[in-house]
Formats: C-alpha cells, sequence, structure tokens
C-alpha cells in the first residue's frame, strides 16, 4: 500500500517538473517587440473596413431611394428598367456610376 502511494507520488512529481518551463526561453532584447509588418496589416485592415462601411452606405442609399421613390409611384420594385425610366422622367435618376464592386 505504502509503495504504490509512494509511486503515484513520484508520478504526480515527474508530471509537475514536466509542465515547468525550461530555462533559456525566448528572453533577448528583441522579445515582445511588434514588427512593423503588424502595423501595416492593422492600418490596411482598418483602411478596408472603412472602404467597405463606405461603399455599404452608398448602396444601401441608394437602394433606399429606389425602394422609396418605387413605393410612392406605385412602380414595381423589382423592374429595374420602369423605375429607372420613372425616375429619369422625375429628374432624380442618380446618374453615377452604379458600382464598379
Amino acid at each position: 500500500m505504502i509503495l504504490e502511494s509512494l509511486n503515484t507520488l513520484n508520478y504526480a512529481a515527474t508530471t509537475v517538473v514536466l509542465a515547468q518551463q525550461q530555462q533559456g526561453g525566448p528572453l533577448g532584447p528583441e522579445f515582445g517587440k511588434a514588427s512593423p509588418i503588424g502595423w501595416l496589416v492593422i492600418v490596411a485592415s482598418m483602411a478596408a473596413i472603412l472602404f467597405l462601411g463606405w461603399r455599404f452606405h452608398r448602396r444601401f442609399s441608394r437602394y433606399n431611394r429606389r425602394l422609396l421613390f418605387a413605393q410612392e409611384h406605385g412602380l414595381d420594385v423589382f423592374d429595374e428598367a420602369a423605375v429607372d425610366q420613372a425616375m429619369a422622367e422625375a429628374g432624380v435618376l442618380d446618374r453615377r456610376k452604379k458600382s464598379w464592386l
């Protein structure tokens, strides 16, 4: 019985020793410093998010204008040609490039 408990204690001690951090790890003067590539990735991600937000707002605003115009004039919302023609006749058609994305 005592021998079994000593074997269990020896196994637990070995496990604890194996779980400890080894000496001589990455603790040099450059440890923990970020590289300039990280900043580039962050800035590029922010620019992409802002661009996509701007594009979404532009598309959603155009969609909302067309939807409201079609509902006011009793047009089928999904008939793009009829809505475009009615908006052109009313002088409110958005003549900017619709989308390049």
